[in-house]
C-alpha cells in the first residue's frame, strides 16, 4: 500500500503566546484568516484575442491563498488560455495579471525564473520526458534549480513519488510504461518537486476510471489541507468540482459569468452555468455530494 500524505506532514500546531493561553490561539486564528483572504492571483481587465476571435473581454478574477479554485466553461471559453497566461506561457493583449505579488507584464528573466520555482504545473497529458524514468523526471527540476547533490535529489524524488501515491517500483519506470492514473500522479510528483506555494492542475482526472479519479480527488484535497497549497485547476469532472473545489468560476462570452461554491452556483440561472447542473450527470454529482455529507 502506498503511504498516505499524513506520513509526510509536518506538525501544524499554531504559535502560542508565552503564557500558552487563549491569546496566542486567537492571534494565530486571526493570522490564518488574513492569509485565507489574501489574493494569491489577481486578474484585472484582461482581454485576449486571436485575430477576430475575442477570448477574454476585460475579465476580472481573484484567487485566494490556500483555496482549491476551479475554472470551468464550455469549449472555447478561454479556460486553457487563461491558465497559460497565469503561468507565463502566453500574454494577454491588455489588462494585468499578478501572481504571488508579481506583475506578469514583461517580467525580467530573473523574476520569471523565481516565480516558476514557486509554482508547480501538472499538465493534462503529463508532460513527462519519455526518455527519462519517473524518478529522473521528478528530480529534473531539482537538478536544474538547486545545488543539491545527486544522492539527495534521488532521495527527495523518491519522497515526492511516494507523496503522490505511487509505489516505489514506479520510480524506475518510463512514462510509456505507466497507466493513465500513474501518469497523472507522476506528473503531480514532478509539479511538487520544488515545494511550490501554488499548484496548477490541467484536467487532473481526465481519462481516468472512477476509482483512479477518486484517488486524485482525495490527493488534491490532502495536499491543500496538509501543506497549505493554493490549487488552481481546470476540469470538466463534476464529481471533482463538488467534492474538492472551494470556489468555482464559470467562463463564458469572455467573462466570468458566475463564481462561488458549487452549491451557490447551483442557484444561478445563467445558461453557461446551468449546463453544469441540469441533466443526469450534473444531478448525480450533486446527489453524491449530499450523500457523502450525511
Amino acid at each position: 500500500m502506498a503511504p498516505t500524505l499524513s506520513s509526510f506532514a509536518a506538525p501544524r500546531g499554531g504559535a502560542q503566546c508565552p503564557s500558552g493561553g487563549r491569546a496566542g490561539t486567537d492571534m494565530q486564528n486571526a493570522e490564518n484568516a488574513a492569509q485565507t483572504n489574501e489574493a494569491v492571483i489577481k486578474i484585472s481587465k484582461v482581454s485576449t484575442r486571436f485575430g477576430a476571435q475575442v477570448v477574454h473581454s476585460e475579465l476580472d478574477l481573484e484567487i485566494r491563498r490556500a483555496e482549491i479554485f476551479a475554472l470551468i466553461g464550455g469549449s472555447g471559453s478561454g479556460k486553457s488560455t487563461l491558465l497559460r497566461e497565469m503561468i507565463l506561457l502566453q500574454r494577454p493583449d491588455s489588462g494585468s495579471i499578478r501572481v504571488l505579488g508579481v506583475d506578469l507584464h514583461e517580467p525580467t528573466d530573473e523574476a520569471a525564473l523565481a516565480l516558476r520555482q514557486r509554482w508547480g504545473v501538472m499538465f493534462q497529458h503529463g508532460g513527462l520526458f519519455g526518455s527519462l524514468t519517473v524518478k529522473e523526471n521528478v528530480g529534473l527540476p531539482l537538478r536544474e534549480h538547486s545545488r543539491l547533490d545527486d544522492a539527495l535529489i534521488d532521495e527527495l524524488a523518491d519522497w515526492k513519488i511516494a507523496m503522490a501515491g505511487l509505489k516505489p517500483e514506479a520510480a524506475g519506470q518510463y512514462p510509456s510504461e505507466l497507466s493513465g492514473g500513474m501518469m497523472k500522479r507522476a506528473s503531480l510528483a514532478r509539479a511538487l518537486a520544488l515545494d511550490p506555494e501554488l499548484l496548477f492542475l490541467d484536467e487532473p482526472t481526465a481519462g481516468l476510471d472512477p476509482e483512479s479519479a477518486a484517488g486524485v480527488d482525495q490527493l488534491v484535497r490532502e495536499l491543500r489541507d496538509l501543506f497549505g497549497l493554493t490549487v488552481v485547476m481546470i476540469t470538466h469532472d463534476l464529481d471533482l468540482l463538488w467534492q474538492v473545489a472551494d470556489r468555482v468560476a464559470v467562463l463564458a462570452d469572455g467573462k466570468v459569468q458566475g463564481i462561488g461554491t458549487m452549491a451557490e452556483l447551483a442557484q444561478m440561472k445563467h445558461p453557461a452555468i446551468r449546463q453544469f447542473f441540469d441533466g443526469p450527470r450534473g444531478r448525480a454529482a450533486q446527489d453524491q455530494k449530499i450523500e457523502n455529507e450525511k
